[in-house]
């Protein structure tokens, strides 16, 4: 006799799978950090390190390029900017970052993205947000503020600071471009061929500005420092570009499919405090009490800044905008 299962539950194992996928990709991403710092200290230059990051991803992505190859004709402008932004750019900046502040500094001001998003939509698109959604930002920089310690005169190296800004502004067009053609329904591009050809322009892009021939190849031989533990680093590289690149972008790609998302934008915000916590444990960089309290501060105001915005086809009006409009944020992937 057949078992029937309701709408509900289906609807509920979803979610929790959403969930998994979601928790499991902010790890993966998180651990980039940890596992690149060592190999940047060992003598590769940060460029370079990214350009084996994508490369090698956009290798192991390469199947389902072939796979997903009409895109190259109805979507070249979305594969060429999310490569730019996206990939290129935000590994680029971040990895740069890394080579002068600590990695969870580096992360919670790339996480501003989310209330950056905020100010794209409301100055760019010209839209209304809620009045939660503008504490939420204001929330992120007060609490960056507290991470950079402003009042000791920004001890840390600025252009680590810009460099991580730099990477939160292309995370922006991360978020914008995956909203491309999302409500297109049947004819929406596959997520997982557009992260595919992003990584492949990623890479092609690198290759120029790397300039990969110049690399001292010599240091993957070796090992690099893990807080004093030597680890070799061809595996510190694996994990770059099999955990950290290739699943967490597939495990955040699936992890929306189940969640909206606004949900999943949230739970990746994790990544944050994953990266801080492995940075702390494996590289032995503490950060202050003012400062791990103005990291919690930036990721209550991105929680608060994604979270308050209605979904798209929501009806909830948006407070203090006059007459009842929607506000939807970019969808993001990962």
């Amino acid at each position: 006799m057949p078992v029937h299962t309701s709408v509900s539950t289906r609807s509920t194992r979803g979610k929790g799978v959403g969930l998994g996928l979601a928790l499991l990709s902010a790890v993966a991403f998180g651990g980039s950090g940890v596992a690149a710092k060592p190999l940047i200290e060992a003598g590769l230059d940060p460029l370079h390190v990214v350009w084996l990051r994508v490369t090698g991803a956009a290798l192991v992505m390469l199947p389902l390029a072939v796979r997903h190859r009409g895109l190259l004709r109805r979507r070249p402008g979305l594969l060429a900017g999310f490569g730019l932004f996206a990939v290129a750019g935000v590994q680029a900046c971040y990895f740069a970052a890394l080579s002068r502040i600590p990695v969870g500094v580096a992360l919670l001001v790339e996480y501003l993205a989310p209330a950056l998003v905020l100010g794209w939509v409301r100055f760019v698109q010209r839209r209304p947000v809620t009045r939660a959604a503008a504490i939420g930002v204001v929330l992120a920089v007060g609490g960056l503020a507290c991470v950079v310690e402003v009042w000791s005169g920004l001890g840390f190296d600025a252009l680590g600071l810009l460099f991580a800004l730099g990477a939160a502004c292309c995370q922006v067009g991360y978020f914008v471009l995956s909203d491309q053609g999302s409500d297109a329904g049947d004819e929406a591009p596959d997520p997982l061929g557009v992260i595919a050809y992003g990584l492949l322009v990623g890479a092609a892009v690198l290759t120029v500005v790397a300039r990969p021939w110049s690399m001292d190849w010599s240091v993957l031989a070796g090992s690099a420092e893990m807080d004093d533990t030597p680890v070799a680093a061809f595996v510190l590289l694996a994990w770059i570009v099999l955990v950290a690149t290739v699943v967490a972008y597939v495990t955040g790609v699936l992890s929306v499919r189940r969640l909206s998302p606004q949900v999943a934008g949230v739970v990746a915000c994790l990544e944050a405090v994953i990266a801080t916590v492995l940075a702390w444990v494996l590289l032995g960089e503490h950060l202050s009490a003012p400062q791990i309290a103005g990291g919690a501060v930036v990721l209550l105001g991105a929680f608060i800044a994604q979270s308050s915005a209605p979904a798209k086809g929501s009806d909830r009006p948006v407070a203090g905008s006059g007459p009842e409009r929607e506000l939807s944020l970019p969808e993001t992937t990962a």
